[in-house]
């Protein structure tokens, strides 16, 4: 329980950090008509390593936690949305241990605020990793059996998305 204190007291000072980063007002009309690339969030917030270092400590400590802990992880990000919306892995899925820290770090944000763009990344998720060879069917089992079954927003729980994901071949 230390832990999570420590990671509450640590998500807290990254979210306000990123907070006027995620809700600055986004001019449509420049999207539109001056598309530039962006400093990425964790960057902009100059708290690049900092939370890179966590997300580390996370992926690696939730599959290992017991149900009350891992819940009570994912109340974290769900609490600091805006670190949770710029809390990204800094390498792609394209081996088995990248995937399952990808799929671990979706299973703690818990569809964030839309299960629509969760969906989305999901697929991305699968097809990166399945173009790169990876098995992706047991660790999108293994990662289901620690998410959530409760189902936030109408679309099904994290663990149905990652089940209804799993290859019904061999991939």
């Amino acid at each position: 329980m230390d832990k999570l204190l420590a990671w509450k007291e640590q998500i807290a000072r990254l979210d306000s950090a990123l907070s006027p980063i995620a809700n600055r007002p986004i001019k449509f009309v420049e999207l539109l008509f001056k598309p530039r690339r962006r400093t990425h969030p964790l960057d902009a917030a100059g708290v690049r390593a900092e939370a890179e270092k966590f997300l580390s400590e996370l992926t690696e400590y939730y599959p290992t936690a017991d149900s009350d802990i891992r819940q009570s992880i994912r109340k974290l990000f769900e609490n600091h949305p805006s670190f949770s919306w710029a809390a990204t892995l800094p390498y792609q899925p394209i081996t088995d241990k990248a995937f399952r820290d990808h799929l671990v770090l979706f299973s703690i944000k818990d569809h964030e605020q839309d299960t629509r763009d969760a969906l989305i990344l999901l697929d991305s998720l699968c097809e990166t990793a399945r173009s790169a060879g990876v098995n992706i069917g047991s660790i999108l089992q293994e990662i289901a059996e620690l998410s959530s079954d409760v189902n936030k927003y109408g679309m099904g729980s994290t663990r149905s998305l990652l089940h209804d994901s799993i290859p019904k071949s061999p991939s």
